[in-house]
């Protein structure tokens, strides 16, 4: 018996020590993924990475400015990275809001809130914890999308040193702190990543150069970037802190491309041993949600069905699955919040559509229907109706409107009138057998987003008391009659009319 207590005893201690060491393999190459202010429309959520190897950690924001869709998509891909050695913080959408109204901000400017700040406005509270996860990183990227393309010297009014595209950013050649005995060369480290950076890049004109802001000095042309991130980074938790930026005008999958091999290379300087990721830049597609109705169980409806319900119901988005994990986020269109209905219990006062996205890519959507009040029926349950067949030709488009707070129905090749003043929007546009997110409708003579003109007008509130509505795209060039037409793939569906009285 004592042979085999003793057997017994060995293998427990064999079980054990092969337990613990299996788990500190584990938690040493883990994944974890945080979510502050969760069921806010400003939810942050922050991904780290942790490598089977000790080693530095390279913090990576994405989308701190909304309108530059090449950084929070390149930032994307390190989320799901697994790591050899070293460290990853990844922060895809540090401005979540802005990201899905595409504007560079919604209050203020999130870049230039990381000097002392008593502000209490929402992206306050995020560059607060921006700052804390600087103080854990031992190198910070920041990653946007550059208007023009800076060049040492000046060549265009879009190709000059006061340009920011197709350059990596620094506060400073050279940082230098004795009594920490700490000195930086950034000019170099950035240098270095150029060199490799610049192997991918064929066309010359797209060249990355090394921007050096000078930000501290009294004669720099940059002094707001003393209110940035990555001065912050520097010039307070002393780490190597750079802006990596692409050109507004390159194409979508180079503008993601380029911080993705700048990113690499910098955690090459960094002896970050990671396993590459991929570039797949897939179309965004709905799959179904997840939702509840009067807060009974949950049930999925797919892309592009039609939820029956009763007026008055609340509805509770609990789920989207699509072919993308992140930067997704639902509008129940005129009756929910300013940027994500997801978790949000809405009542529903009117027929609408549920839209969804991923960043501001729409991606699809979800009807829902009353009942019909002729029903001679008890049963309050919602049913979900069918897709329509989508080889059926699909009938006039319809549209929704807003004037001065109040909804209307216009039917294709209508007129509406409207007086100097009035507060108007196309709020959606609808055709049977068709996802209302393929559609674009374009008022002329009006430009919703100056910085990203794509010509999807819907969803911007339109003072006619001002100037916004060009009278040169006006019918009789007068600014009395305007034109909004549908397209989908580029070929006219639809149109109504705007009269001024």
């Amino acid at each position: 018996m004592g042979i085999i207590r003793q057997n017994k005893s060995f293998f427990l201690f064999f079980i054990g020590f092969f337990s613990v060491f299996f788990i500190a393999q584990r938690s040493m190459a883990q994944k974890t993924h945080t979510v502050f202010y969760e069921g806010t429309e400003h939810e942050l959520h922050v991904y780290r990475v942790y490598g089977r190897t000790p080693g530095k950690t390279l913090l990576l924001i994405g989308g701190i400015q909304g309108d530059e869709p090449g950084g929070f998509l390149a930032a994307d891909f390190y989320a799901d990275l697994s790591l050899e050695k070293g460290n990853l913080i990844v922060v895809p959408r540090a401005n979540f809001p802005s990201i899905l109204k595409q504007r560079r901000d919604i209050n203020e400017d999130m870049n230039r809130k990381f000097a002392d700040n008593t502000n209490t406005d929402y992206e306050a509270r995020v560059v607060k914890v921006l700052k804390q996860l600087i103080h854990e990183s031992d190198c910070l990227l920041n990653l946007h999308e550059g208007s023009g393309i800076y060049s040492p010297q000046w060549k265009t009014s879009m190709i000059n040193p006061a340009r920011f595209g197709q350059s990596i950013i620094a506060d400073t050649d050279t940082f230098e702190d004795k009594n920490r005995g700490i000195k930086i060369d950034l000019k170099n480290m950035a240098d270095r990543v150029i060199k490799k950076l610049n192997s991918h890049i064929k066309n010359q004109k797209y060249l990355f150069h090394f921007n050096n802001h000078r930000t501290r000095a009294k004669d720099s042309i940059h002094k707001e970037q003393r209110k940035s991130a990555t001065y912050y980074a520097l010039y307070t938790c002393e780490i190597p802190a750079f802006g990596i930026e692409s050109t507004k005008t390159l194409p979508l999958e180079q503008k993601v491309r380029q911080p993705v091999y700048a990113i690499n290379e910098f955690m090459k300087l960094l002896d970050i041993v990671p396993e590459s990721p991929g570039v797949d830049l897939k179309k965004p597609a709905l799959q179904y949600m997840v939702l509840s109705v009067n807060n009974a169980l949950p049930i999925v409806i797919k892309n592009m069905q039609h939820l029956e319900i009763s007026r008055g119901d609340t509805i509770e988005i609990i789920d989207i699955k699509a072919n993308y994990k992140r930067g997704l986020s639902a509008d129940i269109l005129g009756l929910g919040s300013r940027f994500n209905d997801m978790h949000k219990k809405i009542v529903i006062t009117e027929q609408t559509r549920i839209s969804i996205k991923k960043d501001f890519y729409p991606c699809g959507s979800v009807f829902l229907d009353f009942r019909n009040p002729g029903k001679n029926s008890t049963d309050r349950y919602p049913i979900v109706k069918k897709s329509p067949d989508l080889k059926k030709p699909f009938s006039s488009v319809m549209y929704r409107v807003n004037i001065n707070g109040r909804r209307h129905l216009v039917k294709n090749n209508d007129h509406i009138k409207l007086c100097r003043g009035d507060k108007f929007e196309i709020e959606d546009a609808v055709a049977d057998g068709i996802d209302p997110s393929d559609l674009v409708v374009n008022l002329k003579g009006f430009i919703g987003n100056p910085r990203n003109n794509t010509g999807e007008d819907r969803g911007y509130p339109i003072d006619t008391s001002t100037d916004v509505l060009m009278k040169r795209f006006s019918l009789n060039k007068k600014g009395k009659h305007y034109k909004v037409i549908t397209t989908l793939r580029n070929k006219q569906i639809g149109r109504f009319y705007i009269d001024f009285k």
